[in-house]
């Protein structure tokens, strides 16, 4: 009977992870270097989105032999090194170049020539790494809290009583920022605030506790939110490649660290655009621009996807009507009912989308009492 329970699967990958990592750990300098080089190559490609990748086995590797104890340096032949995956055309069919990469590194590991199938296995194994390892910036130890019982990601960061409130008090506090620096003084170091050093990267932090904006705009709030989304498309990839990577020390450390404060940024987000959008509709409701109908683009975050989606919903049908508060109140107690009933939404991102909807609704309830 196949084991399927988690503990068995995770026992597996991480077993899988150490015995790549021995075998590369043998291989001479020389010729780890070049592995790390190919990666790197693989790597870049992948997450570019390129077309294609070519790529070259190492001339020799070190692998276990068939009826030798010990395992030997074996060469593998020139013909049989250069390989290419994805092409052009499979970019216009929308082809993901990961996938195809895979197919033929599992072809390549499935060869007769165990030197082959030992060096396509490395190769796999020094591309995820460098995606782990070298692609994403590194961050700090952090510790999330779930905010409920109905969460299923711990996102809140936890207090550290023994965290200073001062200035910098490590690498990763400040943030060299550029164009204000005197001559001969080095970067001008702004340090984060304390809120922020809570976090993996302080320096995409865009919103306090109490979801104040924190960065310099909207804008670049929402570049934050992009960028902590790249990094967790990084890690998805490297996984997509090599399961087994999610057995590593550091992508388990990043993992955990990226994942939790971009659903807490995220989230903020969600709610300062929110409340944006009720002062803009009470905004032109006092103008008297909003009597030829109005509909709601709603942005929220689903933690299944890992991005910001939209719902839309109307709240006064085209035509002159009369905007009145409880047209927003009747649209959204509909709304509210639909997101309850929808089995698309796990019971997190449902959760955040009622507190989004229910901010609506009390923004004008309250006005037409």
């Amino acid at each position: 009977m196949l084991e399927t329970n988690p503990k068995f699967l995770s026992d597996r990958l991480a077993e899988e992870y150490n015995r790549q990592q021995a075998l590369f750990s043998a291989q001479p300098a020389i010729v780890q270097r070049f592995l790390e080089s190919q990666g790197k190559q693989i790597a870049e490609a992948i997450v570019d989105g390129g077309s294609q990748i070519r790529f070259m086995l190492p001339d020799r590797i070190v692998c276990a032999l068939e009826n030798v104890d010990q395992p030997a340096l074996v060469t593998i032949p020139q013909n049989q090194r250069a390989y290419s995956a994805g092409n052009f055309m499979n970019r216009l069919r929308k082809v993901e170049l990961h996938k195809e990469f895979r197919h033929v590194l599992t072809e390549l590991e499935q060869s007769p020539d165990r030197a082959v199938s030992a060096a396509a296995g490395l190769l796999r194994h020094a591309a995820a790494i460098h995606m782990v390892h070298n692609m994403l910036p590194a961050g700090r130890t952090v510790t999330y809290k779930l905010a409920d019982e109905g969460e299923t990601i711990p996102f809140v960061p936890e207090d550290d009583a023994l965290e200073p409130e001062s200035a910098i008090t490590a690498a990763t506090d400040a943030i060299a920022e550029e164009g204000k620096a005197e001559e001969g003084r080095g970067d001008l170091l702004v340090p984060f605030v304390p809120y922020a050093r809570k976090f993996f990267l302080p320096q995409w932090v865009a919103f306090d506790q109490n979801g104040k904006l924190l960065a310099k705009s909207v804008e670049e709030a929402e570049a934050h939110v992009k960028s902590m989304q790249r990094f967790m498309e990084v890690l998805f990839l490297a996984v997509a490649l090599a399961p087994y990577i999610s057995a590593d020390e550091e992508y388990i450390k990043r993992r955990y660290g990226m994942l939790g404060q971009l659903v807490n940024q995220a989230r903020a987000l969600a709610i300062y655009q929110s409340k944006e959008i009720i002062a803009r509709i009470k905004e032109r409701a006092a103008s008297g621009n909003l009597n030829r109908g109005l509909s709601l683009s709603l942005p929220y975050f689903d933690d299944q996807e890992l991005r910001v989606n939209i719902t839309k919903f109307e709240v006064i049908p085209a035509g002159r009507i009369m905007f009145v508060p409880a047209f927003v109140v009747r649209a959204v107690r509909q709304e509210e009912v639909k997101v309850s009933q929808d089995t698309r939404y796990n019971p997190s991102t449902r959760n955040h989308l009622l507190h989004l909807l229910d901010l609506l609704e009390q923004a004008f309830e309250s006005e037409n009492q």
